[in-house]
């Protein structure tokens, strides 16, 4: 069996070009004046930020009044690749400039699984959604609920722009406190780059000793949500909304006047349909506009974004293990990375059956799997999975090594990388997400 990718490579661009979609290769807009950055300047700032931050500040391609955003491109490019394409430039949008381009926002209910690469470079996603995006690639399906529920604090069923704002103040407010000291005007000049204003002295969220402990971003949102509306974000919340500029999920979310409300179906479909955008364009990356991709690279982006130093032995056992390439379609690919969106559950599962302590063969596996997420995953799917990881080929599948190897992909784009690794190492928003559900 022989990959369709160059073996041990990265595929080519993010899975935009295939028969199916058309190349995503955005043009450049007329309207916008490209500002240089000198390296310097850029790793001056990153001195000050947090990993997450400089991952953000590396893939924006968008400034407005002094703040960065990324394009809805910026983003698949930061969750499906290890760093950009081309050289670092911000390109100055005046507000008139970006309230054009917003317009062409469709509403949530015209939503699709294609949102991201139908926009390409037509709308802006700020530094807090940019990180309320990556929690949702990793949540499961019931999570959703938690999620909208989280904003729909007067429990009307619908969330309102107003209820929206609150997890700009809470990632905001979150991030202050892990901000490195130093130069302050340096730190000022990033918090305006990040959030487009300069933080207020009085907050709205606590900052007791219990506070300081260090949290996941999700579990920050859900502790921290109900505390921060019924304080004085209330009485400030038409303040928020004048200081936070208006984004392409805003428009998106509560259309255009910002007026509209957002129902808990509408908040469903675009969670399943950005789960399920960015699993398409990892799986065309790879099938070259076939309906399936071999098992090899189903290899490959399994290990992406792992510690795995030698993934060649992998690979290996793959080629050995499944001579005859049958291939793995779409949707046993999507009901494997829902399978991740579960793993902690997965994982108490195999507690309830005392296999954590030891190797477990294919239909204990599968068994596991339906318990803790309902999800039937094929048997050929099942297969390669084993075949992947059975370094002693005994058909069994060690479950530590499974499970960390696997907790190291939920990740994504929130671990180390190789343009980084001068800085500490990259934490995600999902460090302690597993434990947070």
């Amino acid at each position: 069996m022989r990959s369709r990718g160059a073996a041990g490579c990265a595929p080519s661009s993010p899975g935009f070009s295939t028969a199916r979609d058309a190349p995503l290769d955005p043009p450049q807009p007329k309207a916008l004046q490209q500002v240089a950055v000198g390296r310097t300047e850029v790793e001056d700032l990153d001195l000050y930020a947090t990993s997450r931050e400089r991952r953000f500040r590396l893939f924006a391609s968008i400034e407005c009044e002094g703040q960065l955003f990324m394009t809805p491109y910026d983003f698949i490019l930061a969750v499906t690749t290890d760093e950009p394409k081309i050289a670092k430039t911000w390109k100055s949008l005046s507000k008139q400039e970006l309230n054009q381009m917003l317009s062409e926002t469709p509403p949530v209910w015209k939503g699709s699984s294609k949102l991201f690469r139908n926009l390409k470079e037509k709308g802006v996603i700020s530094y807090t959604e940019y990180l309320f995006l990556l929690c949702i690639l990793t949540k499961p399906h019931a999570g959703f609920r938690i999620a909208f529920n989280m904003f729909d604090t007067d429990g009307n069923e619908m969330v309102d722009k107003k209820e929206f704002l609150v997890l700009q103040e809470i990632f905001r407010k979150k991030n202050e406190k892990r901000e490195t000291k130093g130069d302050e005007e340096k730190r000022a000049m990033l918090r305006l780059q990040l959030y487009g204003y300069h933080s207020p002295t009085n907050s709205v969220l606590k900052t007791d000793a219990e506070e300081l402990v260090s949290r996941s971003y999700w579990d920050t949102l859900r502790r921290n949500t109900s505390q921060a509306l019924f304080s004085d974000l209330a009485e400030r919340a038409d303040d928020i909304t004048n200081l936070v500029t208006d984004t392409t999920l805003l428009v998106h979310f509560f259309g255009k006047k910002g007026k509209a409300e957002l129902n808990f179906e509408d908040f469903y479909r675009f969670m399943d349909n950005l789960q399920t955008e960015v699993l398409e364009i990892e799986f065309l990356s790879y099938s070259n506009g076939m309906n399936t991709i071999s098992e090899e690279d189903f290899a490959h982006i399994l290990l992406r974004y792992t510690n795995v130093e030698n993934t060649s032995v992998f690979l290996e056992n793959v080629r050995y293990s499944i001579p005859e390439e049958k291939g793995i379609t779409f949707d046993e690919f999507r009901s494997f990375f829902q399978f991740l969106n579960n793993l902690e559950d997965f994982a108490i599962a195999l507690n309830m059956y005392n296999f954590a302590s030891r190797s477990i063969g294919q239909d204990e596996f599968k068994r596991a799997v339906y318990v803790a997420t309902g999800l039937k995953l094929s048997p050929h799917l099942v297969n390669t999975v084993f075949k992947i990881f059975d370094v002693d080929k005994d058909d069994q599948l060690s479950y530590k090594e499974f499970i960390g190897i696997m907790k190291d992909r939920l990740h994504r784009g929130f671990r180390g990388y190789k343009t980084v690794q001068k800085y500490p190492t990259f934490k995600s928003c999902l460090k302690k997400e597993l434990h947070s559900r």
